[in-house]
């Protein structure tokens, strides 16, 4: 009793803290404070949620949930601010180096409450290992060239798109809208 099952079926998702971000003014504060609403929209849809539920795949025959896509944006912060713009010699998570879709297609609701606090912690080692690069900073992604600003854009991108699904399942989970 009081075990990690017992651990696993109470846990519900945290609600994230408020973000605010410029309306204004130079792009790296704009562009900055829009991913951090992206990312507390996808952690703010996940709010209140158990392990479980945060696991189904509601929509078939889609491989998506909840966990999921929390997964999969750890894996997607880490690759893009951590390896590619500033460098850092970190193992890719969930099989990147085999390019295997494991962060979607291999889940257990037992692992959601350490999926949702990796999120959160790549979120902030992401910010921290590019906060004093220059937005003009550029780096190689696939033989091209591409900006740290671009990189921003297309993270923010990245969020938006999934978030989308992200409201989709949650709504299809417990009927919740206008998370």
């Amino acid at each position: 009793m009081g075990g990690w099952d017992d651990r696993c079926m109470t846990w519900t998702s945290p609600v994230p803290a408020e973000v605010d971000g410029p309306m204004t003014g130079d792009d790296r504060p704009i562009l900055e404070g829009m991913l951090a609403w992206q990312r507390h929209t996808l952690l703010n849809i996940c709010a209140g949620l158990t392990g479980e539920q945060l696991a189904q795949r509601p929509i078939a025959p889609s491989n998506l949930s909840l966990l999921g896509l929390v997964r999969h944006m750890a894996k997607v912060e880490r690759i893009w601010f951590r390896m590619r713009a500033a460098g850092e010699d970190v193992e890719g998570l969930h099989d990147f180096a085999e390019r295997k879709d494991t962060d979607f297609d291999v889940i257990d609701a037992a692992d959601s409450e350490r999926a949702v606090a990796e999120l959160v912690e790549e979120q902030t080692l992401a910010h921290r290992a590019v906060e004093n690069l220059d937005f003009d900073h550029v780096v190689r992604v696939h033989g091209d060239e591409m900006s740290l600003r671009m990189i921003y854009v297309h993270l923010i991108q990245e969020y938006a798109r999934h978030n989308g699904h992200a409201d989709l399942l949650r709504e299809s989970v417990d009927g919740t809208t206008g998370r």
